[in-house]
């Protein structure tokens, strides 16, 4: 989770404002073990269920929980990389579908569905690669881009 891919969209970046329909560029991030453990050391969020496989596996699932703050963090993380410096993230929400675990990979998608006078609302959505199983929608931004 710690690697950060591609520099913004050229076009976003160049100052061409996106207009309702743009597809947001996917993320994609596998999390592994190793992050979920600096992510709950940055959070504060010690709760072995998001850290210690043998505490999951003790109440039946198959592997550390991912933590839910992380979803807010990725989709922000989306938004920023598209948009670059100039964007400001007025609003976030999100609702939780599905547990994601340990070792999955998620995608995180979005589609501008207004753009007015400087701000975007995106809708966006979390799917666990490979099964498709989704992870939190709906969800969605307001985002000021100057």
């Amino acid at each position: 989770m710690t690697e950060r891919r591609g520099d913004p969209d050229p076009r976003a970046a160049g100052g061409v404002m996106p207009e309702a329909g743009a597809e947001v560029p996917a993320l994609e991030r596998r999390i592994e073990l190793p992050d979920m453990i600096a992510y709950a050391g940055a959070t504060w969020d010690w709760h072995r269920l998001h850290y210690d496989p043998g505490y999951a596996a003790a109440r039946g699932l198959p592997a550390p929980v991912v933590d839910g703050q992380v979803f807010g963090a990725l989709l922000a993380e989306q938004l920023q990389d598209w948009l670059g410096p100039r964007a400001r993230i007025l609003r976030l929400r999100l609702r939780f579908r599905s547990m994601v675990f340990a070792g999955e990979t998620v995608r995180c998608t979005g589609r501008v569905t207004a753009a007015e006078d400087g701000v975007l609302i995106v809708e966006q959505r979390v799917e666990v690669a490979g099964d498709g199983r989704v992870a939190v929608a709906p969800a969605g931004a307001t985002v000021a881009v100057r």
